[in-house]
């Protein structure tokens, strides 16, 4: 007996030594992998590394046969993992960008036949659907397009005959698109949107074709398919519908219904702006909608309640328990429940993340050992990175896992979390709520900042509020309203109270912490310190975690020295936003484009970018009216509450009433940090008599230190060029408007940049900052022609991305697509 158990215990020992090496080197070898900024062919990464990874275990059968230390053995399945990790990655990566696009069809219209794959996305001036292709033709031959498309069905200002109808899910349709490559806006510290596509399987994006001129789209019939998408988009619409009846009586009413709509069924489109602005602000953005908390509590629930009428049945003969014990029966049950409960709610990634890791843990107690908890960790992580390898690139992966682990770590209760009856796993877990909220928020302060470069100082607070408040009341009445809908308008009542006291808190303020995004190794060091703070362990070791926390919460980003400046024109599609950086002083120069009443440059790229410099806006300056030029101010301003407004626009314009606006006019000038600023138009008649064109009031910059300089020339045509040529004086033998820079007017488009004006200001470098195959056919070929017939290097942010210049090093532009290029990044011919 003693020798059988001796044998038990070696061999748990045994895998526990392969479980402790083989996933951490699954991991590293698909976070290499996912470094590779472009692809080798299909056959290398199943081939190659197939074949190494079957040297690699002949390795540790040859280590163990010829009684090899330990490590020997070890060393080969780890090195057998991370080859195999490398080389699956690769290969389903070969094999999904070989379903790309042709090239040769962007921006032609193609007759499609397909069934819409999930629920559209209602916004504004339209809806977003997934398409899965069936048939697709161009001029009636056949062409090949990838298996999922995303499109847009827009309605056009004064055609209301095209606007999107009623589509559902699992219905065919014929149609015509217009579509081009996945290609998204690119900046440092920003939302890799081709990343989201490519992860999503969307290897192309485009739009419906519906004006007059254009086939009608047709219904073709319900297919049958995607019955879980269709029953997801008729509770959504049943749960909004609700919200709509009582907006006459309480217009919040409507938006509250977005949020349980998103709790059941999780549509995160469906909640507002600006609760998701509250939410993120206090902290509890992951419980507005289907995330792994919610998703291992109705696990943990179903669990309870199958384990409880497990073993009520003894009442009526113990046939079931003898069949299968009440504690697998419970932890089976509430697996299968959770899957269903993920399933239902769209089956995200971070849905996926937390079911695998659910069945991870779940077949591990039920092999009847107690592994130990860094095993079960990393399997779990090794299982997701599996199923998904760019979930590694997510922020949500690392905040999930490293939270785990903590708990895991800090001994909450995870590890024998199946020791014990439901009531008493109950109990136990209200004990430790508090404690583990704030073991979690210690532990994930420092990576948060990494990752987002801002963290809810209220958050600890709201979360032991909102946590107990919306995953035992308000969850279970927005699911219980799939059996009677009145109760939906129940969970949307219960939610008042906490939205209050959840914006009163986001009003604070001290409600959050900003600080510029610290380089890696410091990141590192103080996600290590908030682990070490949060350990079971002697206060004299978790003290040294203190000053691990140092880089984290004091990095500066660094900035151009006394006398010099930089450019960062940044990658807003069709549209201007360039950040002006000194020593000491920031300029925006206008905040780009409006996408929409819920999206615009300013919260999607500019204020993500702020800060995660650490920036503090001294001004923000809007050339003129033009919503691609202001879009996003709103934005800013509200990040930026000290920075002045400087621009063109009318005293009505609805920017007034934020902030009140410095007219700008020719002539004005201010030094900052040894760098010259100058405003050379529009000149102070032009605001008098009629209204004139916008463009022709656009606000021209020029930038100097003497040595170097760059002149922001806004929306201006060859008329207003001309005016600049004829009163702008030349300065110190410098030609008028010489510059080292020049962001080239109107998005180059043919009604500037002329011949005289590249003359007088003879840059080295031209900015181009338009969005890719915009519609308006930005930079047109003869100023391209016109630059490049004079040498000018142009720099678009189609091919370029965000693009930062220097004074100190006038030579080279640098482009964030070159930089942080990778394999799912779309390269402009």
């Amino acid at each position: 007996m003693a020798q059988a158990e001796a044998g038990t215990q070696a061999h748990l020992g045994g895998a526990s030594g392969v479980l402790a090496c083989v996933p951490p080197a699954l991991l590293a070898g698909t976070a290499l992998q996912l470094q590779q900024a472009v692809l080798w062919p299909a056959w290398v990464y199943v081939l190659g590394g197939l074949a190494l990874g079957l040297l690699a275990v002949a390795g540790c059968r040859l280590a163990r046969a010829g009684r090899r230390p330990a490590w020997v053995g070890s060393l080969c399945w780890a090195l057998s993992a991370a080859l195999l990790g490398f080389a699956l990655t690769g290969g389903r990566a070969a094999l999904t960008q070989a379903r790309a696009l042709d090239p040769a069809l962007e921006g032609r219209d193609v007759a499609l036949v397909g069934v819409v794959a999930a629920m559209p996305q209602r916004g504004e001036g339209g809806l977003r659907l997934r398409f899965e292709v069936e048939s697709a033709t161009r001029e009636g031959v056949a062409v090949a397009l990838p298996p999922q498309l995303w499109l847009g069905w827009w309605v056009r200002a004064g055609d209301e005959a095209g606007a999107p109808a009623e589509l559902r899910a699992g219905e065919r349709w014929q149609l015509t698109a217009r579509l081009k490559a996945p290609h998204g806006n690119l900046n440092p510290h920003g939302f890799d949107q081709e990343l989201w596509l490519w992860e999503q399987g969307l290897q192309a994006t485009g739009y419906v074709r519906a004006g007059p001129k254009d086939p009608p789209p047709r219904r073709l019939g319900a297919t049958g398919r995607h019955p879980v998408e269709a029953a997801r988009q008729a509770v959504r619409d049943a749960i909004l519908r609700e919200g709509a009846a009582l907006t006459g009586a309480d217009e919040s009413a409507r938006r509250r219904a977005g949020v349980v709509a998103a709790l059941v069924t999780g549509d995160q489109a469906a909640i507002e702006r600006a609760d998701w602005d509250v939410f993120r602000a206090t902290g509890v953005a992951h419980l507005m909608s289907i995330s792994g908390l919610h998703i291992t509590l109705f696990a943990w629930l179903a669990a309870a309640a199958i384990g409880a009428l497990w073993r009520g049945s003894a009442r009526w003969g113990a046939h079931w328990c003898l069949r299968l014990p009440a504690p697998v029966a419970a932890r089976v049950g509430g697996l299968a429940l959770a899957a269903a409960y993920a399933l239902f709610s769209g089956w995200g990634v971070p849905a996926q993340r937390t079911v695998l890791m659910l069945a991870v843990v779940t077949l591990l107690r039920l092999s009847g050992r107690r592994w130990p908890w860094p095993a079960v960790w990393g399997l779990a992580a090794a299982a997701v990175v599996l199923a998904d390898p760019w979930a590694l690139l997510q922020a949500g992966f690392w905040l999930s896992f490293v939270a785990v682990g903590v708990l895991f770590a800090t001994d909450s209760g995870a590890a024998d979390a199946g020791e014990s009856s439901a009531r008493v796993r109950f109990l136990s877990r209200l004990r430790q709520l508090v404690r583990e909220q704030w073991v979690v928020t210690v532990a994930l302060t420092p990576l948060t900042l990494l990752l987002f470069g801002q963290v809810s100082l209220v958050g600890l607070l709201a979360n032991l509020l909102a946590i107990p408040w919306v995953t035992l009341v308000v969850t279970p009445l927005a699911l219980a309203g799939l059996l009677w809908a009145p109760l939906w308008q129940v969970a949307a009542g219960a939610l008042q109270p906490l939205t209050l006291g959840l914006q009163a808190l986001a009003a604070l303020p001290l409600a959050t912490l900003s600080s510029a995004a610290p380089a890696l190794w410091a990141g590192a060091a103080g996600v290590a310190g908030g682990v070490l703070l949060a350990l079971r362990a002697p206060w004299g070791l978790r003290v040294l975690g203190l000053p691990l926390l140092l880089p984290v919460l004091l990095w500066q980003a660094p900035r151009p020295a006394a006398g010099q400046f930089e450019l960062l024109a940044a990658d807003v599609g069709q549209g201007n936003a360039v950040l002006v950086r000194t020593a000491g002083h920031t300029l925006v120069y206008d905040a780009g484009p409006r996408f929409s009443v819920e999206s615009d440059a300013g919260h999607r790229v500019l204020v993500p970018l702020l800060r995660a410099l650490g920036e503090r806006v001294d001004t923000l300056l809007l050339s003129h009216r033009d919503t691609d030029h202001t879009g996003g101010a709103r934005a800013v301003l509200a990040m930026q509450p000290q920075a002045a407004l400087l621009g063109s626009l009318a005293t009505d314009h609805e920017l007034q009433a934020l902030r009140p606006m410095r007219r700008c006019q020719a002539g004005q000038r201010w030094q900052w940090d040894g760098v010259q600023f100058e405003l050379l138009h529009p000149p102070a008649a032009a605001y008098e008599g009629a209204a004139p064109k916008p463009n022709a009031l656009s606000c021209v910059l020029r930038v100097s230190n003497g040595a170097r300089g760059a002149l922001l020339a806004g929306d201006i045509e060859a008329a207003q060029e001309a005016q600049l040529l004829a009163t702008v004086p030349a300065q110190e033998g410098r030609p008028a408007l010489r510059a080292d820079v020049l962001l080239v007017p109107h998005h180059g488009s043919q009604t500037s940049s002329s011949a005289p004006f590249l003359d007088a200001v003879q840059p080295r470098w031209a900015l181009v900052q338009a969005g890719y195959r915009n519609r308006f056919g930005h930079p047109a070929p003869p100023v391209l022609a016109r630059l490049r017939e004079r040498g000018i290097a142009v720099i678009d942010s189609p091919h370029c991305g965000a693009a930062t210049w220097s004074s100190a090093q006038p030579d080279a532009v640098l482009c964030h697509r070159e930089q942080a290029r990778r394999y799912w990044h779309h390269q402009v011919p």
